[in-house]
């Protein structure tokens, strides 16, 4: 069941920043007891990594509520008595109230809040037990949980909330009338949010209706009846005339002594079973206490960490919805500054092939492109970025000892940040090292920083965890399209040795066919449409020949920008000249030559800007740009194509965009979406002859959006002697 809220609350709600989320271990312990063939040993060792909550079961077990002879220690014989929907209880319980320990307040008095909802949890229970209601345990957990609407609405829209309990607070009818004309009620919210929490949907509506009409409620499932009597006999003083016993006693017949008997009974467990799970509470009536500076401020704390963990589930769902690593660096770049107000980042990548850290580029900042490409090798081990990335823990200059100091490359990044230091945090997923996240720092900001520390290390390690994921997905499809490029290299030689000699014979007869038919006039349209097939297909064997030539290509020193001028200039008139297409041509004019061979470089560029003008039916732009990706630092460490850098071509249309299912072919032999008259080879001839010169090409692509072909190609090395 969808819960479905009112407008304009519906709105807000999906974006609450202190709406509270379910801790990752709590997730996990759920996840296990809900098993039905569930190990009560794995339940134990959940536990026992949160020694909070390991806590709080062993003092609930041995306290007197069970009256158990011995005294437990061990989490296994906790786990065996108290069973799982009661170990589960507990740890949704003491959750929820660590998330809502937000200010009491004489209008939102917190413990007398807990009171009413612990004295539910009660009642329900001893409801079920009485009704020989299957899982009077979950009564329980509906009971604790089933005004939880009031918690999100308090904290969240404070100010609204806050006129509606002045004037309505006692009056649960007009209080209800006031949150509709809010948005929503306390009974919606609360639903909706254990309907998030993915919590059984009986749960759910019990919370849903416990404020509906009698009538309906004699119509209604068992725990919806439940929770709905147990909630009518814990509220706050009554209005005169208001008996909720009666409305008790005609829901399931109880009599009036079995009913006092109950009530009687669960207030004596109320006490016992609220310091068992560390909840204060204050029954009606007491004078509310005054919370000491102390008090608040660790109640504010706690208030921000709820903040961090819900906008920290947001973050990490982008991280997992990134379509490719550039909009995966956007999001890892957006979370920190959202989660942890940083805005002087770096991110390097581990290339493992170079043997260093690479800095990537996340957006169109200016200063994020002049250290696009910086390289780090890992003989610099006494750089900060190495050194984390190596002992896979969080740095920072500050901490460096007296005499050791930072090494110049380390202080010219904290220079260039314009910041007192920097704090280096590593990516890595087990022993696979992904990068490291590099922050510009003052003293200050890092001190106040290090109260996140534990946030950061889990955001930065869900990161490594979405960015090795992408790499190995990339590898996959590349070592899947090298398989099938191999194949087709086959292929193609077959093909070609097996057509063109019939297809030479049919051309020469076809020529003798004509010339007798000639003075009759007979069939000689026929006879030319024939030839011009046979020149469609012959076109498509010469791509084919090429797509499949392994030969060596010579290697020299050629000169990009100057083969994409002529290649643009060539274009021009039959492409692009009068169909409204603009080339907007953006070339490094310090862009050193590349090891190349400079025809196989211009069979490429014309088929990439070939067809970026054929997807721009309407007109539109083409972007040329190309760049030098910074070497190393250190010379003489790594292969030499490495140590002299790259050159890298950007060609990018805003058309719109390759269609979805040929996204994962495009470089294959044959995959084309143009029709009649195109072979679906262009692109495989461009991905073998970069592939030839030891470079790289890739293409991402969105609906709407355009295309972008990036290809990588390393600088031409001068010899020495």
């Amino acid at each position: 069941m969808e819960m479905k809220l009112r407008k304009p609350i519906l709105e807000q709600i999906s974006t609450l920043k202190n709406l509270p989320t379910l801790p990752h271990i709590l997730l996990r312990l759920i996840k296990a007891c809900n098993q039905t063939k569930g190990s009560l040993s794995e339940v134990s060792k959940i536990i026992e990594k949160d020694p909070s909550l390991s806590s709080k079961i062993l003092r609930l077990v041995n306290s007197a509520y069970y009256g158990l002879p011995r005294k437990i220690k061990k989490m296994d014989s906790a786990v065996a008595l108290l069973g799982t929907t009661a170990i589960k209880n507990v740890a949704i319980s003491a959750s929820i109230y660590e998330a809502f320990k937000v200010k009491s307040h004489s209008i939102f008095n917190l413990k007398r809040y807990w009171w009413h909802s612990l004295r539910t949890g009660i009642l329900a229970k001893r409801f079920s037990q009485e009704l020989n209601y299957s899982t009077p345990d979950e009564a329980f957990l509906t009971g604790l949980l089933h005004d939880i609407g009031r918690l999100v609405l308090w904290v969240n829209f404070r100010k609204q909330y806050r006129g509606l309990l002045e004037l309505y607070g006692r009056r649960p009818d007009l209080l209800l009338a006031g949150e509709i004309r809010l948005g929503a009620t306390h009974c919606e919210v609360g639903a909706w949010v254990l309907e998030k929490w993915n919590l059984p949907s009986f749960m759910v509506d019990a919370v849903l209706y416990h404020h509906e009409p009698l009538d309906r409620i004699r119509n209604a499932l068992p725990l919806v009846q439940i929770i709905y009597a147990a909630n009518a006999l814990s509220q706050e003083p009554l209005e005169a005339g208001e008996q909720p016993e009666n409305l008790v006693k005609e829901l399931f017949g109880f009599s009036d002594s079995l009913l006092q008997s109950m009530v009687s009974k669960a207030d004596a467990e109320l006490a016992e079973v609220a310091r068992s799970l560390d909840i204060e509470i204050e029954p009606p009536g007491k004078v509310p206490e005054i919370l000491s500076d102390k008090d608040t401020e660790k109640q504010l704390q706690l208030i921000r960490e709820v903040q961090d963990s819900s906008v920290l589930l947001g973050t990490l769902m982008n991280l997992l919805e990134a379509r490719d690593e550039p909009s995966l660096l956007a999001a890892v770049y957006q979370g920190l500054q959202i989660l942890f107000d940083l805005h002087e980042v770096f991110i390097f990548l581990y290339d493992a092939n170079r043997q260093g850290l690479i800095s990537t580029q996340a957006g169109e900042n200016e200063k994020w492109k002049m250290v696009t490409g910086l390289f780090v090798p890992l003989s610099m081990s006494k750089s900060l970025l190495i050194r984390a990335l190596m002992e896979q823990r969080v740095l920072d200059s500050f901490g460096l000892e007296t005499g050791q100091g930072a090494i110049i490359l380390d202080e010219q990044l904290i220079r260039f940040m314009g910041k007192e230091g920097i704090l280096c945090v590593p990516m890595f997923v087990q022993d696979d090292h992904v990068g490291v996240i590099v922050i510009g720092l003052n003293k200050m900001e890092s001190t106040h920083l290090s109260q996140q520390f534990s946030t950061l290390e889990m955001f930065a390690k869900q990161a490594a965890v979405a960015l090795r994921g992408h790499r190995i997905r990339k590898t996959q499809l590349k070592t899947i399209q090298v398989e099938r490029l191999g194949a087709s290299h086959e292929m193609a030689r077959k093909v070609i040795h097996e057509i063109n000699n019939p297809l030479s014979i049919i051309k020469n007869y076809l020529k003798i066919l004509a010339l007798k038919l000639a003075d009759q006039n007979i069939a000689q349209d026929e006879i030319r449409i024939i030839n011009e097939e046979i020149d469609r297909v012959s076109q498509i064997l010469r791509d084919l020949l090429a797509f499949s030539d392994n030969r060596s290509l010579i290697l020299e020193p050629v000169n990009i920008n100057a083969i994409l001028s002529d290649m643009v200039q060539l274009t021009r008139e039959p492409l692009y000249s009068d169909r409204g297409i603009t080339v907007h041509a953006d070339l490094d004019p310090n862009l050193p030559p590349v090891q190349a061979n400079k025809n196989g470089l211009k069979q490429v560029f014309i088929n990439l800007i070939k067809n970026a003008a054929e997807a721009l039916q309407e007109g539109g732009n083409i972007f040329i740009k190309t760049r030098k990706i910074t070497p190393e630092l250190e010379k003489g460490s790594y292969p030499d194509t490495a140590s002299v850098g790259y050159a890298e071509i950007v060609i990018k249309d805003d058309g719109p965009g390759i269609p979805e299912e040929m996204k994962k072919r495009i470089f294959e032999p044959f995959a084309t979406s143009k029709g009649r008259g195109h072979s679906g080879l262009g692109l495989s001839v461009a991905h073998n002859i970069i592939q030839t010169l030891k470079g790289s090409i890739t293409c991402e692509s969105t609906k709407g959006e355009g295309t972008t072909f990036t290809i990588t190609l390393p600088l031409h090395k001068e010899k020495t002697n």
